[in-house]
């Protein structure tokens, strides 16, 4: 029996198309934010924070980075409610996106900061600079420099898995291709096109973040 090709249903498919893929990149914009920033405040925390701090930080990296996502979703969007914490799907999957982000992101940004000669902090110490000062000033630029093409791909990497929040009926665009191919049944076709798409968004996303970098950054960004 031979497959015959049929895109035709895809005219008709570009707005819901469009819709997925736009909750895909707001799903993605927040998780970075987010993500970026508790990543760097738990890399600092855990080298300089208390030891009750240090140890707390290091338990959620090694549970999240030790357990499927999908898991981490169901328990935040299904598991929560049993506590009487209920959330909207969307606020569900950027929590769940960003707790697993970030743990990842916490032990890449730790590695740059450990890159950061000891030297230089106790030089900027020793012209006055406050140790928050030294952190943010000295020591941050320098590790986000080292760290990120890592960082980048994690978060190319963060884009893509993020079709998993289509399993609690997050309306993004592996979600849209489910609803598309169950009325179109046009399997190969749907999931060819989104995967398309896909591809696209990680070109277009490494790109950006790369371009970001060169202009926050100095030389030494790819």
């Amino acid at each position: 029996m031979s497959y015959s090709l049929d895109f035709g249903w895809l005219e008709g498919a570009v707005g819901a198309i469009a819709r997925g893929a736009a909750m895909t990149v707001l799903l993605i914009v927040v998780t970075t934010i987010a993500g970026t920033v508790i990543s760097i405040a738990a890399a600092a925390g855990r080298r300089n924070g208390p030891k009750w701090l240090q140890r707390a930080i290091t338990c959620y990296v090694e549970v999240i980075r030790n357990t499927p996502f999908l898991v981490q979703l169901f328990f935040i969007f299904f598991g929560l409610p049993s506590l009487g914490i209920r959330l909207d799907p969307i606020v569900a999957a950027i929590l769940a996106m960003t707790l697993n982000m970030a743990a990842y992101t916490t032990e890449i940004v730790g590695a740059g900061l450990d890159a950061v000669p000891r030297g230089q902090r106790e030089a900027a110490a020793a012209l006055g600079l406050r140790p928050r000062q030294v952190f943010v000033k000295i020591v941050l630029p320098q590790a986000l420099k080292v760290i990120f093409p890592a960082l980048t791909s994690q978060i190319v990497i963060m884009m893509l898995e993020s079709s998993v929040v289509s399993q609690i009926a997050v309306s993004e665009l592996t979600y849209e291709a489910d609803m598309l191919q169950a009325r179109t049944f046009r399997p190969f076709e749907t999931y060819f096109v989104v995967a398309m798409i896909y591809l696209g968004l990680s070109i277009l996303l490494r790109r950006l973040l790369v371009g970001i970098g060169r202009r926050t950054l100095s030389a030494g960004v790819s």
